[in-house]
């Protein structure tokens, strides 16, 4: 299982954008084939910075999505909208403290 983290940096008037757009494709790009879930994090001290958490069942379950119609209508949507270039981490858990 690997976890991908994308950090997401949007110019100050297009957050709101992206959000209302999140809303709209957030359980599809969730349940998508071998994904176990995804978190949307949004920066405290940067409102216009958010994050995205998902678990995958391996990085050929991620890169199918990368391939799919779906993530071909979402990139595009809110690559326009960016401050920066996303960055993005593909990780394996090592540790888990967090209380279930």
């Amino acid at each position: 299982m690997i976890t991908r983290i994308v950090k997401l940096h949007f110019q100050e008037d297009k957050i709101d954008s992206f959000l209302s757009f999140f809303e709209t494709i957030k359980w599809q790009v969730a349940n998508q084939p071998n994904c176990y879930g995804m978190k949307l994090l949004r920066d405290v001290n940067q409102p216009n910075v958010v994050f995205t958490y998902s678990k995958w069942e391996s990085e050929e379950a991620l890169n199918a999505y990368r391939d799919s119609e779906l993530f071909g209508i979402v990139w595009p949507t809110i690559k326009p909208w960016f401050q920066e270039k996303a960055q993005a981490w593909s990780v394996e858990e090592w540790f888990d403290g967090f209380q279930k």
